[in-house]
């Protein structure tokens, strides 16, 4: 893999090297009680042996299918190994963007944290390999999709549907927290289905370890981010307790509990803790999602003194045998329509969705695919500061930190969309408007050109001002200007 550079690289490094410790130590407790072995043990954890093997493949020994899913710097796409015919996930990351970025020490930690964790509810990874663009992550493929799709199809679940996914994903986070380890992004899409059924937690890309005690960085999706995130404090376990609270809420309503028209708006129903139950929940069922949805951490189920003790006994979970939850027969699955309606084969490829294509191995994912796909956050941090340049009534559609490109100097500025519509650009230092570009419901006299995933410029009659989005929004950009100009 790639090695770490950086203060961050460093930081996250040292994340790496004391899990690993932790886990060493764990799996061996009990021969660390025996004096004789603890030198032994001492020894075992300083030195780190992959489970999944880093192998000498080629891209070309497989058989790419469909893409699942698409993020900032890598795709996942189904493989099958040509002379096994085995199916994996295959995530692929651009090396090029993840060394541009710094994020090498968080591929690392996803790899070691993927390697070591070993439970039924985490998806494998069987190994790694890479070539001169991109590293490669072979992962279990899991058949039966998302949860978010079955969500989706049945517009929402019955109640005893929803209780065997929780309990599946209880379980799977009970383990997950036992090796002091915060997923961060838990969301019915993160929820993936094994063929007959069977919920396993994907998408370690935003790990963090408990130990590490600094200030929270806003990460994961809008929807599912609790307010001590939106507050700057330190990661919990709390933080996924609370997005299993979200994530049980959208199982029984089909909805996320903070839906509205924004991110911007779905923070500040997070922060006021807006939550509207409809009237078919259950009384179990709404308590649970209320306590696990309580503004304090340590309060919710599964974070306080007596952990998931409290949870798993919870009467919404009443009837769930824990200990043999995984042999338990699964809900059906809904397939998916156009499988359906086209007797198994559906147009655009194999099980309906776009094929890899195999000459975009290293290349960055394009925008529209990542919008249509991962429904990433478009705001990169929460603060009632921007509420300053807001008019009554006023609410914020786009916001996020982009550098203003100029000749000599690069300025970081927060460019902020309203509905009014308004579009400026704030000085996020000094709290002044730098800006207000002139809106104009006609194309031309206001556009949007994208030049990259990152890059776009936004043109009017007087002027060109460029800017660069860290994020990849170039694109989410363009869209937000052009449908508030058709509205």
């Amino acid at each position: 893999m790639l090695a770490l550079v950086g203060k961050e690289g460093g930081a996250i490094n040292n994340m790496a090297n004391e899990f690993d410790s932790k886990l060493r130590i764990q799996n061996n407790s009990s021969s660390s009680s025996n004096n004789n072995n603890s030198n032994s043990n001492t020894q075992r954890s300083k030195s780190f042996a992959f489970r999944a093997p880093q192998e000498n493949f080629s891209i070309q020994d497989f058989e790419l299918g469909k893409i699942y899913g698409v993020g900032s710097y890598s795709k996942v796409v189904r493989a099958k190994k040509k002379d096994t015919g085995v199916i994996y996930a295959m995530k692929i990351m651009d090396k090029k963007f993840i060394t541009k970025e710094n994020k090498t020490a968080y591929v690392k930690l996803e790899r070691i944290v993927l390697d070591q964790l070993d439970h039924p509810g985490v998806v494998r990874l069987f190994f790694t390999f890479q070539d001169s663009f991109s590293l490669y992550m072979a992962l279990e493929s899991c058949e039966g999709g998302e949860l978010f799709d079955q969500i989706t199809r049945k517009g929402r679940l019955p109640e005893d549907d929803a209780r065997f996914y929780a309990a599946e994903v209880v379980d799977a986070l009970e383990y997950i927290h036992g090796m002091g380890l915060i997923h961060r992004d838990i969301k019915p899409e993160n929820l993936l289905l094994s063929a007959d059924g069977h919920i396993k937690i994907a998408d370690f890309g935003s790990v963090k370890p408990m130990q590490d005690d600094k200030a929270c960085t806003f990460v994961g999706t809008a929807a599912y981010v609790p307010p001590e995130v939106l507050n700057s404090s330190p990661a919990t376990f709390g933080n996924d307790l609370w997005a299993l609270g979200c994530t049980l809420y959208q199982m029984l309503s089909g909805t996320s509990p903070f839906k509205d028209a924004s991110e911007w708006l779905i923070f500040q129903r997070i922060i006021a803790r807006d939550i509207r139950f409809p009237n078919y929940f259950s009384a179990e069922a709404r308590d649970l999602i209320d306590q696990l949805l309580d503004t304090d951490p340590s309060r919710r189920p599964g974070a306080g003194p007596d952990g998931y003790a409290s949870l798993k006994s919870h009467p919404f979970f009443k009837g769930i045998d824990w200990m043999n939850l995984r042999t338990g027969t699964p809900p059906k699955l809904a397939l998916d329509p156009r499988v359906q309606s086209s007797g198994g084969e559906s147009s655009g490829g194999e099980d309906g969705d776009s094929l890899w294509n195999p000459t975009h191995v290293g290349d960055v994912a394009s925008a529209s695919e990542a919008g249509s796909i991962t429904r990433l956050a478009s705001i990169d941090s929460f603060d009632s500061k921007w509420k300053q340049f807001l008019e009554p009534g006023e609410s914020v559609l786009m916001i996020s930190m982009v550098k203003k490109l100029q000749k000599l100097t690069n300025k970081k500025v927060q460019l902020i969309l309203t509905n009014k519509p308004k579009l400026i650009y704030v000085d996020p230092s000094k709290l002044v408007v730098k800006g207000n570009i002139i809106w104009s419901d006609n194309p031309t006299d206001l556009s949007v050109q994208v030049m990259s995933p990152s890059n776009f410029k936004i043109c009017t009659p007087k002027k060109i001002l460029s800017f660069e989005d860290a994020k990849q929004r170039a694109q989410q950009w363009k869209k937000a200007i052009e449908t508030l100009q058709n509205r």
